[in-house]
């Protein structure tokens, strides 16, 4: 009923939003000339996979920055000095820390528990972990922490805390080894994981992920509910031999280990990009996006918790994606970073799938627009991205669906090969309400990283959402966490903590921004500008 009355609302009084049917279609403006956002990510064989966007806050004023890698230039840092709600307005930051050249990607974690924004820089060499110092200063922190940055052409990362542990698990990804340029095939180099030492202040040595398969894309997820996060990673089977998709037990004070068939662990092989990971159904546990060339793949979960068995769902859900839906080039398309959202704000998950060609590859199209696809209330998809105004025929890799001016609106950025970045602005009025939270704990996980967070929506369903790091494609983002209502102006929210704990359910109001600490009442939190 809600989503009928907010249909009939946007068609009397005329928005930018536009109704099909009975789902509300989102409008985006292209602000890229005018937001001050300059960087190319470049570079030729070592380069074209990569090309990522963090988006974290890194000087306490509660909008996210943005950092993007440049392959052979150097990555930059950008501060974000848009006004609450208006146009989207970046400035460049000079002598952060940052200014690597062979940047892929990163993700914001805050590693030591500080409350500042610490940034994982991956890169074709050595990774960079960096400590956020406040005001945007950075400073590498590789040698104090013990942490063995590799020397590999790094494409993925996830990060969980293990439970007992202060400092956070990371999980590194790689591709190809870069000697065997000229006969790359069946030369995937080792993906590893990095523990704590036994002083909670350090790491100890790599401890290998094998057999690695060209890793483009790692997440750690808790997909039966179980409290212990398990280890996803999707795999390139355009340089892997004899490989498939992958995911690892990970219990603490335990080797890493395979999960295998006779466990419900089905035997999948594709071109992996990205991981997208959400409770699309209602169901209480996640779903996934997988992003590949041709079919994309949409994983639901078959027997519950009991195993880690899953249907793909893209073809009856509409979410296959196979081929460009604008352009005229009926090749194959080529999927990368993946993202699932509410963008209109119905409290519905959609997803987007940025898009492009690897390098002039004849078998898969040239002109390969990103997918828009909103979910409908019968749960399946539609593409709206032409309709959206994000049409976009650049080669990209890398990009993030983010609140980047804190209208409760989640705007668009992306990169692509050799090309400047770009962003939309979500520019709909009288789209649905909404809410967004940070959460917070005691202790050095500070953003409870694998918490829960639930909604209740109007339909007495729950929409869930679980607070990860990594996935997508080299891109990360950390801060406010993003729910539509739709047509509802008061909800109710509850956390499940890391820990196992869980939450009160708590009255919030629509159209907010909270912070939700554990043991407190939800926190009003209002923008400094």
């Amino acid at each position: 009923m809600f989503k009928t009355c907010l249909i009939v609302s946007l068609l009397a009084f005329g928005t930018s939003a536009m109704a099909q049917g009975n789902v509300i279609i989102p409008h985006f403006a292209n602000e890229t000339e005018t937001s001050g956002l300059n960087s190319v990510y470049k570079g030729d064989w070592q380069y074209m996979v990569g090309g990522g966007v963090a988006a974290f806050d890194c000087n306490g004023g509660g909008f996210p920055d943005l950092f993007f890698a440049g392959g052979e230039n150097n990555a930059r840092l950008f501060i974000n000095k848009s006004k609450r709600g208006g146009e989207l307005k970046f400035e460049e930051a000079k002598d952060t820390g940052l200014e690597f050249d062979h940047v892929t990607g990163a993700y914001p974690i805050d590693i030591d528990g500080d409350g500042i924004m610490d940034l994982v820089v991956l890169r074709v060499g050595e990774n960079k972990i960096m400590r956020g110092d406040g005001h945007c200063h950075f400073t590498e922190m590789n040698k104090q922490w013990n942490i063995d940055g590799g020397d590999a052409w790094h494409t993925s990362f996830s990060a969980t805390w293990e439970k007992g542990n202060n400092l956070p698990t990371l999980a590194f990804g790689t591709y190809i080894d870069r000697k065997f340029e000229n006969d790359p095939w069946g030369h995937c180099t080792d993906n590893f994981m990095l523990r704590p030492a036994d002083d909670q202040k350090t790491y100890g040595p790599q401890i290998a992920l094998t057999p690695s398969y060209c890793s483009l894309s790692m997440l750690f997820t808790d997909w039966n509910r179980s409290g212990t996060p398990s280890l996803r990673v999707s795999n390139d089977r355009e340089y892997y031999v004899g490989g498939q998709e992958q995911m690892w037990h990970v219990d603490a004070g335990q080797a890493p280990k395979l999960y295998t068939e006779d466990e419900g662990w089905k035997y999948v092989r594709l071109w992996g990009m990205g991981i997208a990971s959400a409770d699309i159904n209602n169901s209480g546990f996640p779903s996934y996006f997988l992003s590949s060339m041709a079919d994309q793949r949409m994983q639901l979960l078959s027997d519950g918790s009991d195993k880690p068995t899953y249907h793909e769902a893209q073809y009856a859900m509409g979410t296959s994606a196979q081929r460009p839906y604008a352009g005229g080039d009926l090749r194959s398309s080529t999927g990368w970073h993946t993202q699932f959202e509410d963008v209109n704000n119905d409290g519905l998950y959609d997803l987007f799938i940025a898009k492009g060609n690897v390098d002039r590859m004849p078998d898969f199209a040239s002109k390969d627009p990103n997918n828009l696809l909103l979910q409908k209330p019968d749960g399946n998809f539609m593409e709206s991205g032409e309709k959206a105004g994000i049409l976009s025929y650049r080669n990209h890799r890398g990009a993030l669906l983010v609140d980047l001016n804190l209208d409760g609106k989640l705007d668009l950025v992306t990169v692509a090969r050799r090309e400047n970045v770009e962003v939309w602005r979500n520019v709909s009025t009288d789209l649905g309400h909404f809410l967004e939270v940070k959460l917070a704990e005691e202790g050095g996980n500070r953003n409870a990283i694998g918490a829960w967070i639930e909604v209740k929506e109007a339909n007495g369903k729950l929409m869930s959402r679980e607070n990860f790091i990594g996935g997508g494609h080299v891109s990360g983002k950390a801060g406010f966490l993003h729910m539509g209502l739709g047509a509802q102006t008061a909800t109710q929210v509850r956390v499940t903590w890391p820990d196992g704990t869980k939450g009160e359910w708590q009255d919030v109001k629509a159209d907010g921004f909270y912070l939700l600490e554990k043991g407190k009442a939800p926190k009003a939190w209002q923008a400094s500008d």
